[in-house]
């Protein structure tokens, strides 16, 4: 985060405390609030970082989305390694589906059925369902995303609507703003004033904060940086972009080749067989026979083929947004790999390299997308390396230091 909007942030908060000289009248308050909320993503970005919208007062949007890990929730569990599923604003309650990157985001469609073209694939072109926010794809967009967590009761846990427009009109920079980018009547309605919330938030989240576009990826599409013909990079790159050899593009491709806006994610909906992450069950309080439905849990869907498929996610910044899949349940990039890589004809990765034990069943059996699963050819140890190198190349500039230390050598 940039350091005058961190500064921005903080004068905010300050505010909120009732520090003197925050909201007082005259000329020099009316400057000041214009140029802390000068438009609504600014108010975005304070509302974004602000605790006070939970609670307790101890979480906001950006404890389970850091903007400095790549908007996730980058709390570590008692193993030293980042936590799976996030805990609440009570510091007990826990999810069962891990938080996603909130990064590029605002580039996914609304959801609903569609079709599209499939690049660097054998498969036929896509039709079903696509985007939305969340993993199951329940909200249509940032706005209606971003109205979830303040009133989910196992994430910031307030009451109602009405309880968060009260949170907001404690700092008198909101109030002013408010008024001022949404009308004078706007308090008179806790539901306008809360719909104002979302829809500042979603203003932040898209703004280039979210989505620079300036990996090394999209650097060398502007010709500012090289992949070495003879790295593994650059292996990693034509395997991952091969019809022939990979299915990654299937799915991770929406665009043609080069286009300087692909979000390496289709938006579709598959079930891949991802299995149940026991530790997460084992205290997070679901019975033993829950069944996360996916695609199922979304009102809009009822067709029960839908059931276990996940929206399938951005590559982009994968290097640094581990665990992985929606429970969080593999940990290192190269076991997602080789997940993938165990559907195919005699693969070599038939056991779990983070348990040492044979792939677990899929939570849902059902409506596994073999065909996708089970084009193109088996990798070797090698070629593992390569595709991780490559998606290391994902990374936005802001997070490369972050990158696994303890991963391939990629010779960079």
């Amino acid at each position: 985060m940039k350091q005058f909007n961190l500064a921005r942030w903080l004068l905010a908060a300050l505010c909120a405390q009732g520090v003197a000289g925050c909201g007082s009248s005259g000329s020099d308050s009316g400057s000041s609030e214009a140029v802390v909320f000068a438009n609504k993503a600014a108010l975005g970005e304070s509302l974004f970082f602000d605790e006070n919208l939970s609670l307790n007062r101890t979480q906001s949007c950006a404890t389970c989305h850091n903007p400095e890990h790549g908007f996730i929730d980058n709390r570590l569990a008692s193993d030293g390694d980042v936590v799976a599923v996030s805990v609440g604003d009570d510091g007990v309650s826990l999810g069962d589906r891990n938080a996603p990157t909130a990064a590029y985001a605002a580039f996914a469609p609304s959801f609903g059925l569609a079709e599209h073209a499939r690049f660097n694939s054998q498969q036929s072109d896509y039709s079903g369902y696509v985007g939305g926010q969340f993993v199951d794809g329940r909200e249509d967009n940032l706005q209606g995303q971003a109205g979830g967590p303040p009133l989910n009761p196992i994430e910031m846990g307030l009451t109602s609507k009405a309880q968060a427009v009260e949170r907001l009109q404690e700092n008198p920079l909101y109030v002013s703003a408010f008024k001022q980018l949404f009308g004078e009547a706007l308090w008179d309605d806790p539901l306008q004033a809360y719909s104002a919330l979302t829809e500042s938030i979603a203003a932040f989240e898209q703004t280039s904060e979210f989505s620079p576009f300036d990996s090394k990826y999209d650097r060398s599409l502007r010709g500012e940086y090289f992949y070495d013909p003879l790295s593994k990079a650059a292996e990693g790159k034509g395997l991952f972009f091969s019809q022939q050899f990979t299915n990654c593009a299937t799915c991770h491709q929406l665009k043609p080749n080069s286009h300087r806006q692909e979000l390496f994610t289709s938006h579709e909906y598959h079930n891949i067989g991802v299995p149940v992450n026991r530790a997460v069950r084992a205290i997070n309080g679901k019975a033993n026979d829950f069944v996360d439905q996916g695609l199922l849990d979304n009102p809009q869907v009822t067709d029960a083929s839908a059931r276990g498929k996940f929206k399938v996610p951005t590559l982009r910044n994968i290097a640094v947004t581990a665990p992985y899949m929606h429970n969080g349940v593999f940990k290192r990039l190269s076991t997602v790999i080789q997940f993938y890589d165990h559907y195919l004809i005699n693969s070599e990765f038939t056991i779990n390299p983070e348990t040492g034990d044979a792939w677990a069943e899929p939570e849902v059996p059902e409506n596994i997308s073999l065909t996708e699963l089970e084009d193109g050819k088996k990798l070797t140890p090698e070629k593992v390396e390569a595709m991780v190198c490559f998606l290391y190349t994902l990374t936005d500039a802001r997070y490369e230091h972050l990158i696994p230390t303890d991963g391939p050598d990629c010779g960079e």
